[in-house]
């Protein structure tokens, strides 16, 4: 027999129109929308009719053409099978300015256009200097361009999405993490309209990655160490040896939808990542290190495997921060790489799937 339960309501989402099943007990209930993740509150009226009228779906909002995510004008038109969504937080006049987060977009979006294939109609960038208000790294904004990149993924698509600004941890209150705190993205506004967790990323752009999607997160903050949640986290050592942790909690669901996601990010959960200059450009021109890591990397050895080029990355930091850095040659280069200094930010790797990190190759 079928199933003989209760039919579910049929309704739609006051915010993007797509259809939503809400519960059948109750007079009322709130739904969360699948496509756009947000709220509605599904009311419910006694009907004189038959039972048959009383399930049918009422009629579709009238501001809701599609069930396609409502986009804000300014956003791209294209949606080719390669797409990013970089994003360069400075937080003008405050206390904790960053220099360099413009210049992060600015490389990364060159690197991904040039290296990558990625047309430059189908990357989003949000950063302080634009004139489009939809595209200022505000938490709304930076929640919407999330959603963008993911919208109507399919099979062979590569997503790109990339962070520059501030990092924190918060103590986790749902048992979720293993290390006892959730890492954050700061938004420009995060202040007056809060940060956003890793829980909260993890549900937007890694949960409905379907198979054949790959995403690749490139984070460069600090505490961002697991910040999209994934399940593994690979510990590599300074003599080679890698091995993969799960960081998942039982019954804690954090996975995709049968696609890939892969974190690149800027250091450890309990580390701080720094800011560096960069010959060629002004005296203000910073960028983050860990995306001057990234792309040294990249550029140096194209075809790397992810391994390799994790491996690359840290090795660049410590030469520009870490232990032995006053040290010439053969000594410097042995001193740097055996000696662990706890300053030294160490980028990290992590993915919703395990793979051999010296064989896989790094593609976008």
């Amino acid at each position: 027999m079928g199933n003989t339960g209760p039919p579910r309501m049929a309704s739609w989402c006051r915010h993007c129109g797509a259809s939503i099943a809400a519960p059948p007990a109750g007079p009322s209930s709130s739904v969360r929308c699948a496509l756009c993740r947000r709220v509605t509150r599904v009311e419910r009226h006694r009907s004189v009719g038959s039972a048959s009228s009383a399930l049918a779906p009422p009629s579709p909002p009238r501001t809701a053409r599609s069930a396609r995510l409502e986009l804000p004008a300014g956003y791209p038109a294209s949606r080719g099978k390669k797409r990013a969504v970089l994003v360069g937080v400075s937080y003008t006049g405050t206390s904790y300015e960053l220099k360099g987060t413009v210049k992060d977009v600015e490389l990364m979006r060159n690197l991904l256009r040039d290296k990558f294939g990625f047309p430059g109609d189908s990357i989003l960038v949000l950063t302080e200097e634009s004139d489009d208000q939809s595209r200022v790294p505000m938490r709304e904004n930076l929640l919407m361009a999330m959603r963008w990149l993911v919208e109507g993924c399919s099979a062979g698509d590569s997503l790109v999405f990339h962070f520059s600004g501030h990092g924190v941890q918060k103590l986790d209150t749902a048992g979720d993490e293993v290390d006892g705190y959730n890492e954050a993205l700061c938004p420009l506004d995060f202040e007056e309209k809060g940060k956003i967790l890793d829980d909260e990323i993890n549900e937007t752009i890694v949960r409905p990655l379907g198979p054949g999607v790959k995403l690749h997160a490139i984070i460069d903050t600090c505490h961002s160490g697991t910040i999209l949640d994934l399940r593994y986290l690979c510990r590599l050592s300074r003599t080679g040896y890698w091995q993969w942790e799960n960081h998942i909690r039982p019954g804690k669901p954090k996975g995709t939808n049968g696609g890939l996601a892969i974190s690149i990010s800027g250091c450890n959960d309990d580390q701080k990542s720094t800011e560096s200059s960069v010959q060629g450009f002004s005296d203000t021109a910073a960028i983050g290190a860990m995306t001057d890591s990234f792309i040294r990397a990249v550029e140096s050895e194209p075809g790397t495997t992810y391994g390799r080029l994790l491996s690359a990355m840290r090795a660049t930091i410590r030469d520009s921060q870490g232990t032995g850095r006053r040290l010439p040659g053969r000594i410097g280069s042995f001193v740097r790489k055996m000696i662990t200094s706890s300053g030294v930010q160490e980028p990290q790797l992590c993915s919703s799937e395990m793979f051999d990190i010296y064989r896989k190759p790094f593609l976008l």
